[in-house]
């Protein structure tokens, strides 16, 4: 069963595609889709909806820099089950506005709801979002950009992707400040 959670992204005059794969998902989204790996995630334009006015409420400090910075942003919301059970809901909340937006596009955060209230439980992924069939802790585990994934773990999403250990980190940072002040004081 795939559920409709929306558009992606509708930045730069992109519109949505009836089939849930964003425009700017492009073929690696369909894809995806295609490969059955995940329901890819797309977010709608709910105005007036119950997931949008909770969605505007958990992002008020977004929406308003995006009106300091003369911005008119664009709340794009969408939901599907997380848990395995089908219990607990996500809320997909992007909030798009030149201001607010990067290189990158734009940002979506995932919150569920706990004790009346929602918690914020994936913060700022940028592109296409897959919910996956696999799952972790009871949660579906999550696929941003096609590589990217997202597992359950100690109440929230943490990313699977391990930065690079580099060897004598500290001791080069180090080093370099000494350098720097060195060469503001005149110290060579």
């Amino acid at each position: 069963m795939k559920h409709r959670v929306g558009l992606y992204c509708v930045l730069a005059g992109l519109s949505a595609l009836s089939s849930g794969v964003s425009a700017h998902a492009g073929a690696h989204g369909a894809k995806s889709a295609a490969h059955g790996r995940g329901e890819v995630v797309a977010l709608t334009d709910q105005r007036g909806s119950t997931l949008d006015s909770a969605a505007r409420e958990l992002n008020a400090d977004d929406l308003a820099a995006a009106a300091r910075h003369n911005d008119k942003p664009l709340v794009l919301v969408g939901s599907a089950p997380l848990s395995t059970n089908g219990k607990n809901t996500g809320l997909f909340v992007q909030v798009q506005a030149a201001s607010l937006c990067g290189s990158a596009g734009c940002s979506t955060d995932v919150y569920l709801q706990r004790g009346g209230a929602w918690t914020k439980v994936l913060d700022s992924v940028s592109g296409p979002v897959e919910l996956l069939p696999t799952s972790h802790g009871g949660y579906r585990d999550i696929l941003v950009d096609g590589s990217d994934r997202w597992v359950w773990k100690n109440n929230t999403y943490v990313d699977t992707l391990a930065a690079q250990d580099v060897p004598d980190l500290k001791s080069s940072v180090r080093e370099h400040q000494a350098h720097m002040g060195e060469q503001a004081h005149g110290w060579r």
